[in-house]
């Protein structure tokens, strides 16, 4: 069974591959690739009840046993990532079947989705932090051809920015692999993590650890955030929504994965620099929310906001702050990924990202101005939707602990969430219209669904959260006992 850890990559790796040489089968490839997702997501959920009943599991590739070979590790908190992953993307694509355009079908649109499906699910799985690094990059290197593709101006010029910050990035993520290696003569995190709780956090593995937070916090959009507004609302709208939903998202996974695992001996150094980061993240993204009146430009501020949120859980790091967090992560992959589409959606209708161009849709457009609502109110943190659970334990962790400056920002952000996007739905929504019944142009349902799907999984998410509460605690207790993933990995008997 455990062979089956590999196929969240492997599938969309091989398909990925296997399209290319279907250049001129569009129909084909849409249907291959929605089809592998669905197959994809089938396969994490039958993983992740296999892991409440038998614990974490692992896949040693070649039969070398952790920690000399090369290993994937399935515990709750990444495959639920896998689970959201799977279904995001499938939603996704399904909106690109009527928005991308067979010019950019043409050009290898769904391998390279499927490829960059497969580095972000090999980065989620992973238990060797080189291999990590090599996931990343299988990852970064499909979204260069995502972001540029169709070559508009503002994709080519956003996209130099892109790729030169993630490729910065990318080398000193190597420089910090190997100064690790060098330090404790390990690249398995399991072993890792006993290796640096045996010999301490020395002040040189702290400097190391810093060096990770900076490669992450660069993934993430966390403080070092500079690059992501212009290149997040650059490339067709099905392509920022996978953005938003997904990239930001592995430098979170990798960022709790390493300081709860690896670098949790000098919290007083490390987690106080994780909060001081989220908090000027959080200020920083508020303030872009408020400040521009391009709607894409307001949804990708607000991605920033998000990631901000979701790591002062792991600032904190109290047992209710850590769920919180996991929780609103989750939440926050099919939210951002609906207010993309919605947004994208809004400007193919008007032909304008411009709020103050835009007013009354919803007398011609009732379900887009609803399904915008529905998300303004989930990523405001409003019972009973899905953002709810995730701010009211992240919040009651930030007590637990005593951070209060860091809650006090974290409850104000959600307040400049809900203006930003308050803004766009008085102004574009209500007022007279701009476009007449006659003028209107025709929404089609293969735009609306995509949005129905995850603002029905957003409601979902908040209705059921009892049926994802098992899953949650599960990876909760994971983070928060590093000898629970230890014992999972070395100690597990074939």
């Amino acid at each position: 069974m455990n062979n089956m850890i590999v196929l969240p990559m492997a599938l969309p790796l091989i398909t990925g591959i296997l399209l290319v040489f279907f250049r001129r089968h569009i129909q084909f490839q849409r249907w291959i690739s929605i089809g592998i997702m669905a197959a994809v997501a089938g396969i994490s959920l039958y993983i992740l009840n296999l892991i409440r009943s038998t614990g974490i599991l692992r896949l040693d590739f070649g039969g070398w046993e952790p920690p000399f070979g090369i290993l994937f590790v399935a515990d709750s908190f990444s495959m639920l990532l896998v689970l959201t992953t799977s279904i995001v993307t499938a939603i996704c694509l399904l909106y690109a079947f009527f928005s991308i355009g067979r010019s950019r079908e043409n050009m290898f649109f769904y391998p390279f989705v499927l490829f960059m499906v497969a580095g972000v699910n090999g980065s989620f799985l992973t238990g060797d932090i080189f291999n990590l690094f090599v996931c990343f990059e299988v990852m970064l290197l499909a979204s260069y051809i995502l972001i540029s593709l169709g070559g508009t101006k503002v994709q080519l010029k956003e996209s130099v920015i892109y790729v030169a910050i993630n490729v910065l990035s990318s080398w000193f993520f190597l420089v910090a692999v190997a100064y690790l290696y060098g330090a404790v003569g390990t690249l398995n995190m399991a072993h890792l993590s006993q290796r640096v709780a045996e010999s301490g956090q020395t002040p040189i593995l702290t400097m190391i650890s810093i060096l990770f937070l900076i490669v992450f916090g660069l993934k993430a959009g966390l403080l070092l955030y500079f690059w992501l507004p212009g290149s997040y609302s650059a490339p067709p709208t099905a392509v920022a929504a996978l953005f938003g939903a997904l990239l930001t998202k592995v430098g979170i996974y990798s960022m709790f994965r390493v300081f709860s695992l690896i670098f949790y001996h000098e919290p007083q150094i490390t987690h106080t620099l994780i909060g001081i980061m989220a908090g000027v993240t959080l200020i920083g993204g508020s303030l872009g929310a408020i400040a521009y009146k391009d709607i894409r430009l307001i949804v990708s501020y607000n991605v920033i906001i998000g990631a901000g949120f979701i790591l002062v859980g792991l600032a904190v790091s109290t047992p209710a702050a850590i769920e919180g967090s996991i929780y609103y992560l989750v939440h926050d992959m099919f939210s951002k990924a609906l207010l993309f589409l919605l947004a994208g959606t809004m400007i193919a209708l008007t032909g304008t990202s411009k709020m103050d161009r835009m007013s009354g849709l919803i007398r011609n457009y009732p379900t887009l101005g609803w399904l915008f609502f529905i998300v303004m109110l989930s990523l405001a943190g409003i019972p009973p939707l899905s953002g709810f659970l995730g701010k009211v334990l992240v919040s009651q962790g930030a007590i637990e602990s005593g951070s209060f400056i860091l809650l006090a920002i974290s409850l104000i952000s959600s307040l400049f969430v809900l203006y930003s996007l308050l803004r766009i739905f008085k102004q574009c929504f209500w007022g007279e219209t701009t476009i007449s019944e006659d003028e209107a142009v025709p929404l089609r349902k293969g735009l609306l669904i995509p949005g129905i799907l995850l603002a029905a999984a957003s409601i979902g998410l908040g209705l059921g959260a009892e049926l994802l509460s098992g899953y949650v605690r599960d990876a909760a207790l994971t983070l928060s006992n590093p000898n629970l993933y230890i014992e999972g990995v070395l100690n597990q008997n074939e």
